[in-house]
């Protein structure tokens, strides 16, 4: 049987715009409201989130575009692999919402960053979204395609949560929920087929990236309802659409016990497949948007005897907040 090539992440970056903001201060940019004070205050307390970052000043106005929070990491990743941006052929970038409707944010990201033609791919998907990228530009290293590509996921919600977009409309926790919960903030990794000379440099052995969209209902969206007649851009107007909340993005946390399920299934699936053993991992990154729900995604793992010990278990969301893509933890 023929081996696959090897790929390796050979440089790391991150931007985070701003100065870190703690429960106060995220509350004065983002404008409190006095309506969702008790969810508010809900919401902070279950998600452990003691600091992060927004692209916003004091009085709340954007300070940045997504692309260029972006293009900030990516220039740091390059930086910390001491490679120009003209040695790159492939860029994949993940968001959940770009600063225009079209073209992809992969394209508007490389705009930004200027340097010479190359493959661009333009990842969607939530949380999700950046793992994507690194899947696909993975693969096409592997390929032979590419002899160094950058993915990047980054992500600014922060001024789609302010309470401009929320006045006049009942305050729902699901929305609230997200208002408190997420950050702004991106990350990158060089990919390249060979180890860097000098330095850290870590294999990417394989990846698994599954959808349950064909049994799972919609969890996280924005845009309104999948029902012709009922999305956003179907009414007269999208003043009306946002006067309707459609544009807000919103949360079934309700629905949120069950994914972990699946996801624990999943899980099981590739320790009996022989991927990889808990009792071998020396540390977890997993991405959790509340520190509530470790509580429960360590219940699963030991129920299920499948536990990796607490202390290999790592995060920042208390100090960076929930980026989405880039992922928090």
């Amino acid at each position: 049987m023929t081996a696959f090539p090897n790929v390796y992440l050979t440089g790391f970056g991150a931007y985070l715009p701003g100065e870190p903001l703690d429960a106060e201060q995220i509350a004065r940019r983002l404008g409190a409201g006095t309506a969702g004070a008790g969810l508010r205050a809900r919401v902070l307390a279950a998600n452990g989130i003691r600091t992060r970052h927004y692209a916003l000043d004091e009085h709340g106005s954007v300070t940045m575009l997504n692309e260029e929070l972006a293009a900030a990491a990516v220039q740091g990743a390059l930086k910390d692999r001491d490679l120009p941006l003209e040695s790159v052929t492939m860029l994949a970038a993940g968001t959940t919402q770009g600063d225009l409707l079209v073209p992809g944010f992969g394209s508007m990201v490389h705009g930004r960053l200027g340097g010479p033609p190359m493959e661009v791919l333009s990842a969607g998907g939530v949380c999700a979204s950046s793992m994507a990228a690194l899947a696909a530009a993975a693969r096409a290293v592997r390929l032979g395609e590419h002899s160094a590509a950058v993915v990047v996921g980054s992500e600014l919600v922060s001024r789609s949560l302010r309470q401009s977009r929320y006045e006049g409309d009942r305050t729902t926790f699901d929305a609230e929920f997200l208002r408190w919960t997420l950050s702004d903030g991106a990350g990158a990794v060089v990919l390249e087929p060979s180890p860097r000379p000098d330095g850290l440099s870590l294999r990417l052995d394989w990846t698994r990236l599954v959808s349950h969209a064909g049994q799972q209902p919609v969890c996280m969206s924005a845009g309104g309802e999948p029902v012709a007649g009922q999305t956003w851009l179907d009414g007269p107007d999208v003043a009306t659409a946002e006067r309707a909340g459609l544009v807000r993005l919103r949360q079934d946390v309700k629905s949120l016990p069950a994914l972990f399920r699946l996801g624990l299934r999943d899980y099981m699936a590739l320790v009996r497949a022989g991927r990889f053993s808990p009792s071998s991992i020396d540390h977890v990154l997993c991405h959790y948007s509340a520190e509530h729900f470790r509580g429960e995604i360590f219940g699963l793992l030991r129920e299920a005897a499948l536990m990796i010990d607490e202390d290999r278990w790592y995060t920042n969301l208390h100090t960076r907040g929930n980026t989405g893509p880039p992922a928090s933890s």
